[in-house]
């Protein structure tokens, strides 16, 4: 099976290179690459070819980049630019204040450094920023799960009435006054009409070249340069795929599961007492409910979805709740087990780490910072 897929561009022939882990990559024979490229040819989409889909990095896999981008949302650099502006514009806000860009911030990974995020009016969102980092890859997103696509995510922030309190009627009016917008719009869309849809479009097009990869750990697992990854962070990945059960929900190249976990995040705040004697749920208080509010089911009750671990060393504070502040914290949390709640996954489980093996860990989850997004920056300038 193949682990590392990369399509890369010489001068003469594309060369499709394979590498198991901790392997060396290799070119596949001539022919096999031939007939290979003639398959991919006919599967992919044009724009691929014409310059618009960003580098994928080392330690990505290039084709399932390419089928995360949905058929009716290709990536073009005129839809790109577009979204990363209306993503800084403060004006998609009701009151012109906030930007998707003051909470997820380029420095800061696309979080904000902060607990709990400053919405409209001065407003306290219930949930830490999370990253946009390799979103486009997600298979459904929030804490919760309530969005099924970086197209309908896009457009939630924008009307909530904690973050950036607007309506999508007024979004459209804002924008469609302004000329430099409508000659933006039409180079993206082919005429100047600007709709919820083509912002969302626009905007999730954005997202989707957040992408990091040819970290530290890249590098050593793909066939970088020797020493790419110091002595502790190996002895951290180890244990990250062992001892420490990290695997279990922080898999795959974007170690995400896409799924959701009680972990007991918060569960030492919770007052339990009216639930003990009822078994009402609603008598739980002093919990966020997460994956429970969108499917009811009892077992997703404070269950909230996988993030991934790129970039985890600039994104703290940490959880849900944004309530710890560095990764040992979270790694003494899980080395005890999470907090026991009625709902606690199954998962979880006290791990018995010693002071040598927490630090190894946190010396790996570092080597996951990488590259390919470092670069971008709000624009100096906006349409008028």
């Amino acid at each position: 099976m193949v682990a590392n897929p990369r399509l890369r561009t010489t001068a003469a022939w594309p060369t499709l290179a394979f590498a198991a882990p901790g392997r060396r990559e290799t070119a596949m024979p001539m022919p096999i690459r031939l007939t290979f490229l003639c398959a991919l040819l006919v599967a992919l989409p044009i724009a691929v070819y014409s310059g618009d889909i960003p580098r994928v990095p080392l330690g990505h896999d290039e084709i399932r980049y390419l089928n995360s981008i949905p058929k009716n949302n290709p990536l073009t650099q005129t839809k790109i630019a577009l979204g990363k502006l209306l993503f800084f514009d403060k004006r998609l806000s009701r009151d012109g204040s906030i930007a998707c860009g003051s909470c997820h911030q380029p420095h800061r990974a696309f979080t904000d450094g902060r607990v709990l995020p400053t919405g409209i009016d001065g407003q306290t969102p219930r949930r830490n920023v999370p990253t946009l980092i390799n979103r486009a890859y997600g298979t459904i997103h929030f804490y919760d799960g309530r969005a099924a696509s970086l197209e309908e995510q896009a457009l939630i922030p924008i009307q909530s009435p904690t973050e950036m309190g607007n309506t999508l009627e007024h979004v459209v009016a804002t924008l469609s006054v302004i000329s430099g917008y409508r000659t933006h719009f039409k180079a993206a869309f082919g005429d100047s009409t600007i709709t919820p849809d083509r912002i969302a479009k626009a905007l999730a097009a954005f997202e989707r070249t957040l992408i990091s990869g040819e970290s530290p750990y890249d590098l050593f697992e793909y066939g970088g340069p020797k020493g790419s990854m110091s002595a502790s962070a190996i002895r951290g990945l180890r244990l990250f795929r062992t001892k420490a059960r990290c695997t279990l929900c922080h898999m795959g190249f974007n170690y995400t599961d896409e799924d959701f976990h009680n972990i007991g995040t918060g569960w030492d705040r919770a007052d339990l007492s009216a639930y003990e004697k009822t078994g009402n749920l609603k008598d739980i208080k002093g919990i966020d409910p997460g994956r429970y509010t969108q499917t009811k089911k009892p077992e997703h009750f404070g269950a909230m979805k996988t993030p991934t671990l790129r970039e985890i060393a600039r994104t703290a504070p940490y959880m849900h709740d944004g309530s710890f502040k560095t990764l040992q914290e979270i790694i003494e949390f899980y080395d005890k087990g999470g907090t026991p709640n009625p709902f606690l996954d199954e998962l979880i489980t006290p791990l018995n780490l010693t002071d040598a093996e927490k630090q190894d860990l946190i010396a790996f989850l570092k080597a996951l910072n990488g590259i390919n997004w470092l670069h971008i920056e709000p624009p100096f300038r906006f349409p008028k």
